[in-house]
């Protein structure tokens, strides 16, 4: 499902996630720790480094878990990093240094400030260190080594290429429940849903747009204000799954749950469920397992023969729905518990 492009890097906005943790540098499958000094675990010499955001967040989970099945499965050291909150950039700053100090051979990155990383990163790279962004990319795309994620701008043209077809002609109200202003990754879905649907920024159609920060309490919220403004909502375009239930609630308590159709993007677990429950009529699913696992078998790579990843790795997206529509490609739920986050 992965392919390596050349396309730019600058057009494949990734998924920025939310959640607070502590920063701290662990021993592969020892869970995130308290302390601040660093430990490895694994029988081989090759040290890989993982930063995430944060490390409570089921995305960051996920793709820690990617990491340590890939580190074991070669037989490398993997060390852990998690911001105290998303955007500590300073707190990603000392991790990187702590890890060349260590003398890891890669250090894959999710960054918190995409501008601001970058002289950590270059310092690193100086000192022959791989380096390559997993789900965000960095600002420049170049000062990492290679980017490995979600392509976020078709993942929102998939789930509105599904809510047109499944609107079958039908005049749609539409509510976006969005990110944030100016976050890459919710600029690609937003975008992504509108092209997919088939309109512009500014169609009459778009009744309603409220950021939700993709937070489920905000996403209720902006559901709220939007049925106030416009009682007719037919179509909600959602952030990630935590806005889409929230809309689902609000939906629900104006008993409006089954006759207004919720799209997403994550397919994390629950929000699978969510789809197979018919809360979310469809998903766009992306794999943090598998951005972190490709990561570090190409420090691997790079430790045994000196090849460099280089350039835009797509990691996949696949549209989730039990409710397929003619022409529109996807899989069942069953797939998509299968493969949730994977």
């Amino acid at each position: 499902m992965s392919r390596t492009t050349r396309l730019p890097m600058s057009l494949l906005r990734a998924a920025a996630c939310t959640g607070i943790a502590a920063l701290t540098l662990t021993a592969c499958g020892s869970g995130s720790g308290s302390g601040s000094g660093s430990s490895s675990a694994g029988s081989g010499d090759v040290k890989v480094g993982l930063i995430t955001k944060t490390d409570t967040n089921p995305f960051f989970v996920k793709m820690k878990e990617g990491a340590e099945k890939a580190a074991k499965a070669e037989g490398v050291k993997l060390m852990t990093a998690a911001g105290k909150f998303d955007g500590d950039n300073a707190g990603q700053v000392t991790a990187i240094e702590n890890m060349v100090a260590s003398g890891v051979k890669g250090i894959l990155i999710t960054p918190s400030d995409s501008k601001a990383i970058v002289p950590a990163i270059a310092k690193a790279r100086a000192k022959g260190v791989l380096v390559i962004a997993l789900d965000t990319p960095t600002e420049p795309d170049d000062a990492v080594d290679a980017l490995f994620a979600t392509d976020n701008l078709k993942a929102g043209e998939l789930i509105g290429e599904y809510a047109k077809a499944a609107m079958k002609g039908k005049s749609a109200k539409i509510a976006t429940l969005d990110l944030a202003p100016g976050v890459s990754v919710g600029v690609q879905r937003h975008d992504g849903f509108l092209k997919g649907f088939g309109i512009k920024e500014g169609d009459p159609s778009v009744v309603c747009s409220q950021d939700t920060a993709g937070d489920q309490a905000k996403g209720q919220t902006a559901m709220e204000n939007c049925l106030q403004k416009e009682p007719g909502i037919n179509v909600v375009y959602t952030i990630n799954e935590p806005a889409a239930l929230g809309a689902y609630t609000a939906l629900k308590a104006k008993g409006r749950e089954k006759d207004v159709l919720i799209v997403s993007v994550d397919g994390g677990c629950t929000g699978t469920k969510a789809v197979k429950d018919g809360k979310i009529a469809a998903t766009s699913q992306q794999y943090p397992l598998k951005m972190a696992s490709q990561g570090v078998n190409a420090v691997v790579t790079y430790a045994k023969d000196g090849k460099k990843a280089s350039g835009y790795t797509d990691t996949g997206v696949t549209l989730i729905t039990d409710k397929a529509q003619d022409g529109v490609t996807s899989k069942d739920t069953a797939y998509g518990l299968e493969n949730c986050w994977g």
